[in-house]
């Protein structure tokens, strides 16, 4: 297993019957591999109901065994599927030492007390002194898109040593290097691991380079201004085009040496040093030579890592340390391949693999999209908020699921009211769908999404199968086309939504198809447009199983009866 992957072996190595024989030579044992051939795969661990067909990267699909009336969205071409990639357990953000804890930590924060005001004084002073210098260079500065004059980068030196300074206050007397930065001819892109705010700092004192980050920065006081001194390259992440334009001002910035290198932390957030998450492919679509820089924090009792604690928090504990430890390594220049047209993906896949075999660290397919799903079960109080973390570039590469689609999703879940292991069960599930009573239509639902058969679903299985819905290229077309057979006058009545869901769910109460109208209706002007109801099946495609029934052969419907 290497970075949460499983491989699927097909050759029947030994048959699961021997290894749950309870043999002597089993007993004798001291490690059991449970590998199973395809037969075994296709037995009784898949679904109740459905029967494997064929196993394809990280997910198996799975087939209706019944036919096709076993599947809720067959019409859509739509199929459940088991991912044969287990969740991952690590979590890559979380900071190992939040609290204060232990005697030693208490008393050496105590008598770091004097020395933290100290740091604060000088912290103050070289951010004070380096924000002056940078306006001092920047003053009358007009022309931003040609390279900064060299004059103007020699005062700049005043702000890099303040830089240093400031890292001298927070504890990093001394910084261990390993390897030799690359001129900036052969390398005109540096790559590096994302932990804390220190390796900005660093690489802006070390290196002086043009970065690449979020606009947001620009409004920070004092250090906006110093970050424009470097001919910082902004990027709305959640925008196309803000992002086309960055790679454009990657390349034409890494193309000229009168340009500083351009650094990039090609993770896009922090984590705490123990994996490398998905790379983003801003630095390596240009094509040019990257060299990769790690960064370490080696430590005992304090995590320096900035994940899941606030500023001012790891700032503090920052300030009372005698000392801070921090590596850096400069590792060899890696060249696009020429043997070989290599994607944008692959060049990012292979610095990724090159940065965490040097850390000695997995390979994640985290990404920022987990942070913004962490940091959302977190505001809901939620016991396990790494529980909703899914691997969001492994689901985008999926079922193509944008990251804001994640988060609508997730608020739906955290409706649903999951356990303390973030978990969902069936009766939970029906309510908020609005799917109950218990039906053949809205067990085979439930069922589509719990593709392990546990009578219950995670955020994971709830997102897969929402999305892969969702991304059919049908389903649009589809929503269209219920939306002109069940209306009258470009309106969805109150009457004939209860006799469509009435008639897929048998039983169903008067206040449950109330609330469900209420719910379709997500203008609150009391009645449902087409608007209203292409966007509430937008955000709740599994409900779209309720109104594909009457679109069936009628030699079928019995099933649902």
């Amino acid at each position: 297993m290497e970075g949460g992957h499983r491989s699927l072996l097909t050759a029947p190595l030994l048959a699961e019957a021997e290894l749950r024989s309870g043999s002597d030579a089993d007993a004798a044992a001291d490690v059991i591999l449970d590998i199973r051939d395809a037969g075994s795969l296709r037995g009784n661990e898949l679904m109740q109901g459905y029967s494997s067909e064929s196993v394809e990267g990280d997910v198996e699909v799975v087939v209706t065994a019944g036919g096709e009336d076993s599947n809720p969205f067959d019409l859509l071409g739509a199929v459940p599927f088991r991912y044969i990639r287990q969740p991952c357990s690590l979590d890559p953000f979380r900071n190992h030492t939040p609290t204060v804890e232990g005697v030693y930590e208490f008393s050496k924060i105590v008598l770091c007390l004097p020395l933290a005001l100290a740091r604060l004084v000088l912290f103050g002073l070289s951010l004070v002194v380096g924000f002056l210098a940078t306006k001092l260079a920047l003053q009358g500065w007009k022309d931003k898109q040609s390279p900064m004059p060299r004059w103007r980068c020699r005062i700049m030196w005043i702000t890099r040593l303040c830089a240093r300074l400031i890292l001298f206050s927070f504890g990093y007397h001394w910084i261990k290097r390993r390897g030799r930065p690359a001129s900036r001819e052969i390398a005109p892109i540096v790559v590096s691991n994302h932990i804390s705010y220190i390796e900005p700092i660093f690489f802006f004192f070390e290196l002086f380079p043009t970065i690449v980050a979020s606009e947001s920065h620009d409004s920070i006081p004092f250090v906006g201004t110093i970050i424009r001194a470097m001919q910082v390259i902004y990027v709305d992440r959640f925008s196309a085009p803000s992002r086309k334009n960055a790679v454009n001002e990657i390349k034409r910035k890494a193309s000229s040496n009168g340009f500083p290198r351009v650094l990039l932390f090609p993770e896009g957030t922090t984590t705490n040093g123990r994996a490398i998450i998905s790379f983003q492919l801003g630095a390596f679509i240009p094509g040019f030579p990257v060299q990769p820089v790690i960064v370490r924090y080696p430590y005992i009792h304090f995590d320096q890592s900035w994940g899941f604690i606030s500023l001012a928090k790891l700032m503090f504990r920052m300030f009372t340390q005698f000392h801070n430890f921090l590596e850096v390594e400069y590792l060899p220049v890696i060249f696009p391949s020429e043997k070989k047209l290599e994607t944008a993906s692959e060049f990012a896949e292979r610095a990724s693999h090159i940065i965490a075999t040097a850390l000695d660290v997995v390979q994640t397919s985290h990404s920022y999209g987990d942070v913004m799903l962490l940091t959302k079960a977190s505001e809901h109080s939620k016991e396990k908020p790494s529980a909703y973390m899914v691997e969001m570039a492994w689901v985008e590469s999926l079922v193509n699921v944008t990251t804001s689609e994640a988060l609508e999703f997730l608020d739906k879940f955290l409706d649903m009211n999951p356990d303390s292991n973030g978990r969902v069960d069936f009766h939970d599930f029906l309510t908020s769908m609005h799917l109950g009573p218990s039906s053949p239509l809205s067990e085979k639902v439930f069922r589509f999404v719990d593709v392990e058969n546990k009578g219950f679903i995670t955020f994971r299985q709830f997102l897969l199968g929402s999305g892969s819905i969702l991304k059919q290229a049908s389903f649009q077309q589809t929503c269209g086309e219920i939306f002109s057979e069940c209306s009258s006058g470009d309106l969805l009545s109150r009457e004939k939504l209860g006799e469509v869901v009435g008639s897929a769910i048998p039983g169903i109460s008067s206040e449950t198809l109330r609330e469900l109208f209420r719910s379709f209706d997500v203008d609150k002007d009391g009645v449902v447009s087409r608007r209203d109801f292409m966007e509430f099946l937008q955000k709740n495609p599994l409900m779209i199983a309720v109104f594909l029934v009457s679109k069936r052969p009628h030699d079928s419907m019995d099933v649902y009866y």
